[in-house]
Parts: structure tokens; C-alpha cells; sequence
């Protein structure tokens, strides 16, 4: 299988599973290496890096709600030229992309960045983080700053403006755009009884982009791809967003709960999963079972 995740135009960026994790989820590509299979990925998104270090959020980072969970990490990072210089060996040895999460506060930050970057041949695209607040003139200009660059420009936006943003944003030179970032709430900690913001991650955000996908599916030009994130814990729930119109999905916390779950979802849809047989007992198949294992399993 093989997905053109960016549309034409300067590299190609083509992936063999329309399934990767979200950016914050998975670290800087090397977390996750003994719990699951990179390769039925199609791609790996980094932590967000920045052009300066940026510490830790203070206090009380993480909030169980009733259907999910609030998340304040602060998106520490050692600063991008660290992120790369630590990094780099390590995707050097991967054998799927590696998208790098890129957060710009200004068009002359961005374009600092993409000098360090568009010469990086382990980094097959950059996925940029618009702020929640940003406004439209601002995203364009951070947007048309990052389009400059060789590589595929992936734009991720905002949960609250993807309706205000996605045409301005790709007639600015979005090869892709990610819908969307975890929307920001806040809800009061248990422990200390204060509020904290930060943003929500569970199941209930995903019929919310779902929707979201759909619509912006049939207002945006075909020719532009749409990857969909957003409260995916299961094989359907990826289902579900490309059959709205998304060429590809990110998935956030289900990585966190259950990391089998990605390579799980990856295989489903990237078509590595074996059929169950009707007449398969419990222990002769399994929900991850590959064709060639089931095929030595009927062998023995």
C-alpha cells in the first residue's frame, strides 16, 4: 500500500499505513521501539520542538476526567537544535518517515527553523502547530514562512478555528492540514482544588472532528489531503474518519492507554490483519495476528 499523504508538488511524502501517532504522544521516535512494531506505521510525528528550550508546565499536569483526561505538559523540549542533534541517529535507523512537530510563535522564528531543518535528510516533513489563539493573518504569515522549505509542510490546526483557517492556511502553502489539535479546557484538581487548563483528550472528541472532517472534506479541494486526529481508540474509529474524507489519521491518548492499539490500528488499516476463521478456537487467533502467522499456525 502505498498513500501520498502531501499533495503533489515538491517531495513526495508516501507512507504504507494511513495510521501514525499524534504529535506529543510518542516522544522524539525512539519511546516507544520495545512495546511495538514501527513498521506497520506509516510514519512517526515527534514531540513539538521549539526554537528555544522550553521547560516543564509547574504544578499539576495531568487531570482524569469522566470520559477522558486533561493534559498541561508545557511541551518541554530542549530547543530545536538539540531535538535534532540528539535525534537525528535515531531516525536515521527508522524505517518509516519521521514528521517533526514544529511550534512557531513568529514568521522569523519559523524561518530560523526551517534553515535547520530543510537540510536534514531524516526528517521527511514538518507538521506545524498552530497556536489556539492565532488569528488569520498571523497563520497565513507562519504558514507561507514554512511553505518555503523543500520538504511537505503538514499544518496542524486549531480545534476552535478549523473553519476560519483551513482555506487560508493551504491557499498559503499547506501541503496537508491535520485536523485538528486537542481542543484546551480546564477542570479543577483533586488534589491542590485549583483550576488548571490545558487540553482534553478522550473518546467524546471524535464525533466532534468527525464532523469536522466531513464538512471541510466537501468545502476544500479534493487535491488537498486531510489527516484526522481526535478521540481514535480502535480500528473503526480510524474507519470512521476516512470514510469522512480523511487520506490518513493520527492517534493521541489511545498510544498512552494501550500502545498495542496504534500498531493494532495500523495493521487494520494498512491491511495486515488475518481474517478470523469461523471455525478458529480462542487460542488459534488473535485480534493482531498477522496472515503469515495464522498460516503457520494452520501448518502445525
Amino acid at each position: 500500500m502505498a498513500i501520498e499523504i502531501a499533495r503533489p508538488g515538491k517531495y513526495s511524502l508516501i507512507v504504507s499505513s494511513p495510521v501514525m501517532p499524534a504529535a506529543g504522544t510518542f516522544g522524539f521516535g525512539d519511546s516507544y521501539r520495545a512495546l511495538l512494531d514501527y513498521e506497520k506505521l506509516g510514519a512517526i510525528v515527534t514531540n513539538p520542538a521549539t526554537i528555544e528550550p522550553w521547560r516543564p508546565a509547574a504544578g499539576t499536569r495531568i487531570i482524569p476526567l469522566d470520559a477522558g483526561v486533561l493534559v498541561h505538559t508545557g511541551l518541554p523540549n530542549p530547543g530545536l537544535a538539540k531535538v535534532i542533534s540528539q535525534n537525528r541517529r535515531v531516525w536515521a535507523k527508522l524505517s518509516v518517515p519521521v514528521i517533526l512537530h514544529l511550534v512557531g510563535a513568529s514568521a522569523p522564528q519559523v524561518k530560523q527553523a526551517i534553515t535547520m531543518i530543510d537540510d536534514i535528510d531524516e526528517i521527511a516533513a514538518v507538521e506545524l502547530g498552530l497556536n489556539d489563539d492565532i488569528d488569520r493573518n498571523a497563520a497565513v504569515d507562519l504558514v507561507t514562512e514554512a511553505a518555503r522549505m523543500e520538504k511537505p509542510l503538514l499544518a496542524r490546526l486549531p480545534f476552535y478555528q478549523c473553519h476560519q483557517l483551513a482555506q487560508p492556511v493551504a491557499d498559503a502553502g499547506a501541503d496537508a492540514l491535520v485536523l485538528t489539535a486537542p481542543p484546551r479546557g480546564s477542570a479543577r484538581d483533586p488534589h491542590s482544588g485549583r483550576l488548571v487548563s490545558g487540553r482534553v483528550y478522550g473518546p467524546l472528541i471524535k464525533p466532534m472532528v468527525l464532523r469536522l472532517v466531513g464538512r471541510l472534506r466537501r468545502q476544500l479541494p479534493d487535491e488537498l489531503p486531510l489527516i484526522a486526529s481526535g478521540g481514535i481508540h480502535s480500528p473503526q474509529d480510524a474507519r470512521d474518519y476516512i470514510d469522512a474524507g480523511a487520506i490518513a489519521v493520527q492517534v493521541d491518548t489511545a498510544t498512552w492507554a494501550q500502545p498495542k492499539m496504534l500498531e493494532r490500528i495500523a495493521r487494520d488499516l494498512g491491511g495486515w490483519i488475518a481474517t478470523r476463521q469461523k471455525d478458529a478456537l480462542p487460542d488459534e487467533w488473535n485480534p493482531d495476528m498477522t496472515h503469515t502467522e495464522a498460516m503457520q499456525r494452520r501448518a502445525t
